[in-house]
């Protein structure tokens, strides 16, 4: 059962990070829209999860940066907000 969850968890991460692309490509969202930040930042977070799960490591590190980036970019905007 826990490896159906796991895998749940990362094809959900795969279709958040895909349907953002895929609509910032589509000119449908930009890059700096909050969807297109939230759903990197939940799809990187369900790829951390799977990654560590199959001990896939370099996979988790490059999803942990992916995260990073994508806090990092919701701050930013956050800062900009308020000023």
């Amino acid at each position: 059962m826990t490896e159906l969850i796991i895998e749940i968890i990362g094809w959900t991460g795969s279709i958040l990070i895909l349907t953002a692309y895929i609509l910032n490509m589509q000119h449908k969202i930009l890059a700096s829209s909050p969807f297109y930040i939230w759903a990197n930042l939940m799809g990187g977070l369900c790829f951390v999860i799977n990654t560590y799960y199959h001990h896939a490591f370099p996979s988790m590190a490059l999803n942990i940066v992916w995260v990073l980036i994508a806090v990092f970019s919701l701050l930013k905007a956050k800062k900009t907000i308020k000023e």
